[in-house]
């Protein structure tokens, strides 16, 4: 079981109410909601705490009626897109007919470049997650919340966001016909702030930190003002936490349906990195990969680094920071799944590790020379700390790697905005030799 964190965040501990469907809701192979503390098992709804321990509920499956070659034909005969693994995911059956921004089936770029670099010689790879259509990963996780509401008959989309699920939420919602109204801290890069916006959903700003925004949705789903409204991160997070394996999936097949020895996965609220983990676990149990150890290593931004901070120390409680970093979509100082990280490194042999703002512009600006991928701040946290961890000697350089990418840095250019002109010179060719050009 893991260990709690000294203040949990309002995503794992408050009821949000007591809404249920007028009749079952199909969801395809989903059976139940299961406590991850306790297993208590609750019927599908729009519930995310445990009535016995207020522990966190995620999704139970029943796969016994699936036949292992039959799915693995079924999965590559699928869409260019997560709905190719939806017989693994809580969706109606016939979800790919319906109005969807359809994400997924990202690039697996072979980071050869990269690895010179770095000194892998193991097979470097780069899941590059910005080319979901708002160019972030949190296009999957929404497009999963976004089947659940339809089921759950919401009518209004909202969520608290770093600033890529705002801008996530805002366009799935307008291809799926809701409304949406999404919160966030007042002091977003204006690139986030921008294309949250541009959909034509509500876009509010809350003066503080996205702890203090988190906090405020709790209250406001408990208020009549919040009836109808489906929270993907909070009363949908069961539904919507399960986007994120299907990156496990798309790494496995895209290595021709094996498991990487090692992924270096950024940790906000820590739910991808679990999610990953559990999408590996289920695609052994299925049969569809060799059952054989890997290791999942976390990465943070020195500025917002709780995780890594209770991981160095030994500690299993995840004590509470106030953000204060260039990486803005990895800032949230009280991760709900921080004490599931940290188990999960332990049992792989990985680790959590940070890295300062520093860092992490180096590490974006190594990864666009070397690979031609512009990587947002997130992004520069994953490069930077896997060449720590090699070259601390703790990610092994001979086994097979992969690194997440999960937003595109376009969305963060204050990061970078000392990269300019190389020269600036007069329009014939002696100025051109006089820069030094020729």
């Amino acid at each position: 079981m893991a260990a709690q964190t000294v203040a949990s965040t309002t995503d794992s501990t408050v009821n949000t109410t007591d809404r249920t469907a007028d009749s079952p809701v199909d969801l395809g192979p989903a059976a139940a909601l299961s406590c991850r503390e306790c297993g208590h098992r609750v019927p599908l709804g729009p519930v995310f705490a445990c009535e016995e321990c207020f522990g966190p509920l995620e999704i139970a499956y029943d796969f016994s009626a699936y036949d292992t070659e039959e799915l693995r034909k079924r999965i590559e005969a699928g869409p260019s897109n997560i709905w190719r693994y939806a017989p693994l995911l809580p969706v109606p059956a016939d979800v790919a007919t319906k109005p969807n921004i359809n994400p997924g089936w990202t690039k697996l770029v072979k980071a050869d470049n990269l690895a010179r670099e770095l000194g892998v010689t193991g097979g470097l790879y780069v899941k590059d997650d910005s080319g979901n259509p708002t160019h972030s990963f949190k296009d999957r996780v929404v497009a999963q919340a976004i089947e659940a509401a339809r089921a759950f008959g919401f009518t209004t989309l909202s969520c608290s966001s770093t600033g890529n699920l705002a801008g996530a939420v805002g366009a799935a919602a307008a291809r799926a016909g809701f409304r949406s109204c999404v919160f966030i801290p007042h002091d977003l890069e204006q690139g986030k702030v921008v294309m949250a916006a541009i959909y034509g959903g509500e876009l509010v700003g809350i003066e503080g930190n996205y702890d203090d925004v988190n906090r405020f949705c709790s209250e406001l789903i408990g208020d009549p003002a919040g009836e109808g409204w489906g929270f993907v991160n909070v009363n949908l997070r069961p539904y919507y936490a399960e986007g994120s394996k299907t990156l496990a999936y798309e790494i496995c097949e895209q290595l021709g349906w094996q498991l990487p020895d090692q992924l270096v996965v950024p940790i906000a609220s820590g739910s991808q990195l679990t999610k990953i983990d559990k999408g590996l676990k289920e695609l052994i149990e299925l049969g569809l990969v060799e059952d054989k150890p890997y290791k999942i290593f976390g990465a943070q931004a020195e500025g917002c680094s709780p995780v890594s901070v209770a991981y160095k120390a030994g500690h299993d409680v995840v004590r509470p920071q106030k953000p204060n970093t260039i990486a803005k979509s990895l800032a949230i100082g009280n991760p709900a799944d921080g004490p599931y990280v940290l188990d999960i490194a332990r049992r792989t042999g990985g680790a959590v590790e940070d890295v300062n703002d520093e860092q992490i512009v180096d590490a974006i600006k190594l990864l666009a020379r070397t690979e031609g991928i512009f990587a947002e701040t997130a992004g520069g946290v994953t490069v930077g700390v896997t060449r720590k961890l090699i070259e601390s000697g703790v990610l092994d350089p001979t086994k097979t790697t992969v690194v997440l990418n999960t937003g595109d840095g376009l969305k963060t250019l204050d990061a970078v905005a000392d990269t300019g002109l190389t020269a600036t010179i007069r329009p014939n060719l002696d100025s051109f030799r006089e820069a030094g050009l020729a």
